[in-house]
């Protein structure tokens, strides 16, 4: 006979129902796990952080003329489009 991939006992164990932990045991694992991906985390090198810093204003230079002549332009347009500087006193 042959082996189905649901009968065969090779795969994934079936997820057994634990009892619920309390409340301090699960923040104490909370916890534990925090601190032990911070201990992969890995700072980035005075030479990587400045080029990172040149990296985001540049980029945030580059957002603010995009706006700024978008901003401008329909200005410009809503201007045209709707009678230019007229006054708005009665």
């Amino acid at each position: 006979m042959t082996e189905t991939a649901a009968s065969s006992s090779k795969g994934r164990p079936a997820k057994k129902k634990a009892a619920k932990a309390s409340i301090f045991a699960r923040i104490a694992l909370f916890v534990r796990q925090i601190i032990g991906e911070l201990k992969k985390v890995v700072a980035p090198t005075r030479k990587e952080l400045i080029n990172y810093t040149l990296v985001v204003l540049v980029f945030v230079a580059i957002m603010m003329v995009i706006v700024s002549l978008l901003d401008i332009g329909f200005g410009t347009a809503v201007g045209w489009v709707f009678g230019g500087t007229g006054s708005t006193d009665s």
